[in-house]
Order: C-alpha cells, then structure tokens, then sequence
C-alpha cells in the first residue's frame, strides 16, 4: 500500500510503498477514504512538534476509515464500522491501525472528508471555550487566525455559544469565510491594526490563538478586564513573551491549551466533547468548510496549501 512518510528530518516527506499493516491487541485496521490536515502535520515533518514520533513515520493526525478487521479482545467497532479517529499519526495512507477505543461511529449525515476534518479543529474548539475559557452567551469572543483550520471552527462554535465574534484573518477573501461562519466584526490583519480595532468595539473578554506573535501581543493590549487569552497554537512561528505586568494590572488570565493531551489524563472529557458536536452537526448548528480535497499523490501540494496559507477551514487527502 501507500503511504506519506518521513525518513529524516532532513528530508522532505513522499510518497512510497509500504507492507499492509496488520491490527494488534486493542487495535483495528481501517481502509482510510480520508485523512484531515493539521497544522501540527507540518511540524511533526521538521520534527518540532511536541509528539513527534521517531522517523520512519506516516503523517496524518486525524481519519475516516471503514474498519476492515480487528485485532484480539476488539468487540467495537464492528468490521464494516465507518468511523472517526484522531490517531496522532498514520493517516496519509490507503490502511492504517489505530486503537479501537477512540474510534467514534460516523453518523450518515456526515461525510467522509468532513468526519476527517472534524475532531481535532471543532474538538480543539468546543473544549477550550468551553471547559478551560468558560466563554458566556453575550461576551465578546475575539479570534485570531479566523479562516484557519481552528479558528474558523471557534468562530461558528464561539456564534452557538452565544458570544459576539469578532474575527481576524488576511484578506477580503478569508474574512468572507469568517463572516460566513457567523462573524459580527471583520479585521484584516494585513491592513488594520488589530489592538485599535478591537478596543474600537469595545475590547475583547476571551481570545481565541492559534497564531502568536504580533498578533498575541495586540490581542493581550486590547483585553478586557478579566479576559481570558486562549493560547492554542503559534501558526506565525513566534512565540510570544507574556508581559506579567499586564496580567495584573487588568487580572487576565492566560490559559494553555493542547487538546490531544486530555488523551493521556482525561478522554472522556474529549469523547463528552464530540458527542455534544456531533449532536450539533445533526441538529444542522455547524457546517464545517473544507477549502480542498487532494488525492494522496498530492500530499506534499496540500501540505503547502496550508504552509502558505492557502488555504481556508480544513485541507482533506483522500486516498
């Protein structure tokens, strides 16, 4: 079979072929219609990621597979299954094994390129609003980075929380996106200054950041007292230094946030997450946007999509 591997660190990422792989204890074998792009792919490809695995690899983090077999002790899911499963690894590939206990059944109403997409970018929302920012219906919900992979899903999360979005992101184009998805205020990073405009519309009580840099900083000087900045990820490759001083003057509350590590000391709290969204897609509350659908051959190509910032919402690989 194929699958997108890296070697070395050194080395760009391709392409090869590989030996079918075979389900152990715990685990099944998924025939993989469509793997779901990370920002953190990118990284786990220059190994700076926090959860790089020791090359050889295959990248993709996220799937939608049909479970072809079962390793021993596998009651579910059931050969024919189709699910979801946020595997940290392995997903650009026509098969992969991932643990059957976090595989989630997809619902009919959902498709395989959305399922795919789905888990790590709305679950990555959904939880830091709403367990670690305790975002309220009527606050004011600045997000950065808005047309992203993440930060459109915390727009349209942020809107049925009941918050006034305000969203950041480059372009005409990519706010178009963002206000598609529920956004009551637009801002250009490439032309406005992020700290005026936000204080314009008076100030931000929880920000949402996957971008850091410049961005953290003019987001942190146009908080609210008793804000809550989310930190959730650094797209612009900086990683901001957090002034204290401020933190005090104005009691705000910077709050860490890595969603794939509640798999190692809480996952029910992910799995009560995407069942509530999950829920949430049926009910016709989210419409997750993927921007392209690439064949695996094209890895690399939707890789860039998303380095560049091509891209808008997700970037799926269908093998």
């Amino acid at each position: 079979m194929r699958a997108f591997q890296v070697h070395s660190f050194e080395t760009k990422p391709a392409v090869i072929d590989v030996a079918n792989p075979e389900p152990a204890k715990g685990e099944v074998l998924l025939d993989i219609a469509a793997c779901g792009l990370n920002f953190a792919d990118l990284l786990m490809a220059k190994g700076t990621y926090q959860d790089t695995p020791t090359p050889p690899f295959t990248l993709g983090m996220e799937v939608c597979g049909t479970v072809v077999a079962t390793g021993p002790d596998v009651i579910t899911p059931k050969i024919g299954t189709r699910v979801a499963v946020f595997g940290g690894q392995g997903g650009l590939a026509d098969k992969g094994v991932f643990p059957a206990a976090l595989c989630r059944p997809v619902p009919a109403t959902m498709s395989d390129e959305t399922a795919a997409g789905f888990m790590v970018a709305y679950g990555t929302s959904h939880l830091a609003l709403a367990r670690r920012a305790n975002l309220l219906q009527g606050e004011t919900l600045l997000v950065l980075g808005a047309a992203g992979g993440v930060g459109l899903t915390a727009v349209e999360i942020g809107k049925a929380m009941g918050a006034t979005v305000i969203a950041v992101a480059r372009g005409v184009d990519k706010l178009a996106v963002a206000k598609a998805a529920g956004a009551d205020h637009l801002i250009d990073s490439d032309t406005d200054d992020i700290k005026t405009a936000v204080k314009a519309l008076g100030g931000a009580d929880v920000v949402y950041d996957p971008v850091g840099g410049d961005a953290f900083k003019a987001a942190l000087g146009a908080c609210n007292r008793e804000a809550r900045v989310i930190v959730i990820g650094f797209a612009s490759g900086d990683v901001p230094q957090i002034p204290a001083n401020i933190l005090l003057v104005k009691n705000i509350t910077v709050i860490g946030f890595y969603w794939g590590g509640y798999l190692a000391f809480n996952p029910q709290a992910l799995t009560d997450s995407l069942a509530e969204l999950m829920a949430w897609h049926a009910e016709g509350k989210l419409q997750p946007h993927v921007s392209h659908v690439l064949p695996l051959d094209q890895a690399a190509d939707a890789l860039e999509l998303m380095r560049t910032r091509k891209s808008t919402g997700k970037v799926v690989v269908t093998p």
